[in-house]
């Protein structure tokens, strides 16, 4: 995922069908004036999901750069990754489990740093280990959504100074092309970076930033970089930014460009980090935010088939920049207003950007009582069938997350997922909000 989010606190009762008879109206035939049928909301072909990412969920991802940067003194890390919820090994669990709910879609990440370890080395076992993920999909009639890179990299490559390295666009390319070539066809949908802008967003951000972080990011990185035995050490969303989004971007395009030289037919995308941006009063702010945080990758976006939106919360912004969340405001268990009606705007901004349909890659919240979350799903579902309403072309609805997972720096304190994740046995036990899910995907699809 992303960052930490939330939302409004209003229920909405899905077993009250909210139709749209504006949307749909019924045309009438002109023999005998027989109403025809009206298109359904949400077609067979509307993707239902949970989303995962390797570094998050796999376990032990050693040739990782974050996972170097985990175990470095000093850290930021609240603590290290280590076995994660197991997934490497219990992928076939969580597929299950996705299929259980009745939904027909998994999000996950293939980890470059386990494909390519060493630069130059590519190891068949671990896309073989790729291709069984993709084969449980299909045998359980789920549409695999693959991302080519979940904010982690391989080691080696950020010790060659990552984004920042003129030779990133096309190390990355290569890579999306050979795994591509050996199980592309088997993809639904392709992203290529998940949240590029992230870094962007920390400039509009109601909390300023501590005046020590700085500093404590370089003596991190400083440190992974002695341990790799080099000057630099740099990852997707920190570093010096003015330098690395011109390489994203290449990378992104010539990362679409490889995948569709394998797989010609093969929807590509990339996702982004965007909140239902408001304006507050009399500011003028609101299109300076879009423009730096947003613009460069929407433009990008208008050459691919989709374009992939991240969304939990609203973005309250005034005269003088972003507002914390209104006081007396129903909060997250990481501090972002509960606000599950984000979806409808956001989305709507989106497509209207870049003329591309929308696939909601992520969307959710950190809830440590599973109540909110329960209360969550029905009211951004909600949001969900007001874009769509209002004439949005939404491709799927993706939730995050499938497990209680490794949250980054955060650790495995916030708790995003459908399904409980015991620390010591792994064993996965599904919360309310799983069944709540299913039971309004159900619901839905059957509209």
């Amino acid at each position: 995922m992303a960052a930490d989010r939330q939302s409004a606190g209003i229920e909405y009762d899905l077993s009250r069908r909210s139709f749209v008879a504006a949307s749909a109206a019924v045309s009438l035939v002109t023999t005998g004036a027989v109403a025809a049928s009206p298109k359904p909301l949400f077609p067979k072909s509307f993707l239902w999901g949970a989303a995962t990412a390797g570094h998050q969920v796999e376990g032990n991802n050693v040739a990782s750069d974050i996972w170097l940067l985990e175990q470095v003194k000093p850290t930021l890390f609240k603590e290290p990754s280590g076995d994660a919820c197991d997934s490497l090994h219990r992928w076939s669990e969580d597929l299950d489990l996705i299929r259980s709910m009745g939904l027909n879609c998994y999000r996950f990440s293939v980890e470059w740093s386990r494909i390519e370890p060493a630069e130059g080395q590519v190891s068949t076992a671990e896309l073989d280990h790729y291709k069984r993920v993709i084969a449980g999909c299909h045998d359980r009639g789920l549409t695999p959504v693959v991302t080519y890179n979940h904010f982690t990299s391989p080691r080696w490559f950020a010790a060659k100074g990552g984004w920042e390295n003129a030779d990133a666009p096309d190390l990355f390319a290569r890579y999306c092309e050979r795994v591509t070539r050996e199980f592309g066809s088997g993809i639904g949908f392709a992203v290529t970076f998940n949240e590029p802008n992230l870094r962007v967003g920390g400039n509009w951000s109601p909390n300023p930033m501590p005046a020590e972080l700085p500093g404590m990011v370089a003596a991190m990185l400083g440190a992974a970089a002695r341990a790799c035995g080099s000057d630099r050490f740099s990852l997707l969303n920190v570093g010096n930014y003015t330098v690395s989004q011109p390489n994203v971007l290449k990378g992104h395009r010539l990362a679409r460009a490889a995948i569709k030289s394998e797989c010609p037919a093969l929807p590509v995308g990339l996702s982004l980090a965007l909140a239902d941006d408001q304006a507050v009063g009399h500011s003028r702010l609101l299109d300076q935010k879009r423009r730096e945080m947003y613009q460069a990758f929407l433009d990008a976006a208008k050459e691919d088939d989709f374009i992939g939106v991240q969304t939990y919360s609203r973005s309250l912004i005034g005269p003088h920049g972003a507002l914390p969340p209104p006081r007396g405001a129903e909060l997250t268990q990481v501090g972002d207003e509960f606000y599950p009606s984000a979806l409808e705007g956001s989305v709507a901004y989106a497509h209207k950007a870049t003329g591309r349909p929308v696939l909601i890659t992520e969307n959710g919240i950190a809830a440590q009582d599973d109540r909110q979350r329960v209360r969550f799903i029905p009211a951004a579902l909600d949001s969900v069938k007001k874009a769509v309403v209002r004439g949005v072309p939404i491709l799927g609805y993706i939730h995050w997350s499938l497990l209680d997972n490794f949250e980054w720096m955060s650790g495995y304190g916030p708790k995003f997922g459908l399904v409980a994740v015991d620390r010591t046995t792994f064993k996965r036990s599904p919360k309310p909000s799983a069944r709540v899910y299913a039971e309004a995907v159900a619901q839905l699809s059957a509209g």
